[in-house]
Formats: structure tokens, sequence, C-alpha cells
């Protein structure tokens, strides 16, 4: 399990998307521009919205509906999560997983958001070549005690825009740390099994 600390740097990162909105003058931004320009803008919506600050579920979840799936590969980071069992399900199985991934996200970093107070995040240069189409941001948080380490990965779509499809905290990837939990429930109990858990998870 993440720590406090770490689910607030991964919470600033997550909802620093919400403040993209998906028009055509953003397309063509870079993912390092696109990551270090939204970063600050969200920080400080953060910090001046007292409902995100108290964790308000319901406000989180709209604003993530709204802003943020515009700018993630969702399909793409449940289906890696779930892993080659994804192949397996139903296009309605998938659809639950998706939604129920998406409100256990949100529930977990609710409670995160309302530790965001002076981060600033400090985008590294970044190792790509031109035309490549799948690159990683690095970036630090920085606030009080250590940076905290936050990485992006991105692909490029066909409009030209970029889409984020995995996180690294502190050198552990999102996706993967979801794969060996729902491993085991996959496992155990199939596709629906996990939709199941997934389910009482987030009414708990």
């Amino acid at each position: 399990m993440m720590n406090r600390r770490t689910w607030t740097a991964t919470a600033a990162a997550w909802l620093a998307l919400s403040a993209t909105l998906p028009t055509t003058a953003f397309a063509q931004e870079t993912p390092d521009a696109l990551v270090r320009r939204v970063s600050a803008e969200v920080l400080e919506t953060i910090r001046n919205d007292p409902s995100l600050k108290s964790g308000d579920v319901s406000r989180i979840g709209a604003l993530v509906d709204k802003m943020v799936m515009p700018h993630v590969n969702f399909q793409r980071m449940t289906a890696a999560a779930v892993g080659p069992k994804w192949r397996q399900a139903t296009p309605e199985q998938r659809q639950r997983l998706q939604d129920e991934f998406k409100a256990l996200l949100i529930r977990t970093y609710a409670g995160a958001v309302a530790q965001v107070n002076d981060q600033t995040v400090v985008v590294k240069p970044m190792r790509a070549a031109a035309g490549d189409k799948d690159v990683l941001v690095r970036t630090e948080v920085r606030g009080k005690g250590d940076p905290i380490q936050l990485d992006y990965r991105l692909e490029q779509s066909a409009d030209g825009s970029w889409r984020i499809y995995n996180l690294n905290v502190l050198g552990v990837w999102l996706v993967e740390t979801y794969r060996s939990q729902f491993a085991q429930e996959v496992n155990a109990r199939g596709i629906d099994g996990l939709i199941q858990a997934l389910a009482s998870r987030n009414k708990g």
C-alpha cells in the first residue's frame, strides 16, 4: 500500500489533468509542456476549491468525468491492470471494470487531495526522439520533506494529442500495482468476481 504522502502526490498528478480542456489549441502541445502547464493550474485549483480540499467524492468524480478522462487512455489503463483475462471479458464486463476501477481511483484519491497544500511540480528534461509516439515525462513534486518522484507514460493519439496511460510514484507504476491485486481476484473468482469485489470495495 502507498502511504499518505505518496497518495497525495498521485492525487495531484491525476487531478492535474482536470485543468486541461480538450481543445484543438492544445492538440499539438508537447507532452512535457502539457504536464508542466496543467500541474501548475491544478495545484492552484485544489488550493482554491473547498469542495476538493474536503475530499468531496462526488465533486471529484464530476471533475474527473468532465475534464480528466479526455486526457487519459483509461481503457488501456484498465486493460493493463486486469491483465490477460481482459481479452476474455465481454463488452459489458469491460465497461463495468472501467467504471468500478475509475470509482476506486476517485475514492482513493479523494482523501489525499485534502493533503495538497504547498506542493510544486518540476518537470525534468524529456529524453525522447522526434517522432516518438510513446514517451516518459519525469517530474518531481516538491514541498515539505523530500521530493517525490512522479513520472507519466503518455501515448500520442491519431489527432496529435497526448494521453496518459500509466503513472509512476516513487518507482512504483500504478497499473502494475493494481495488476497484482486484480490477478489474485481474477484467478480465484473470474472477471465477474473481480467486478463484484471492486463494487463492494467502492461501496465501503
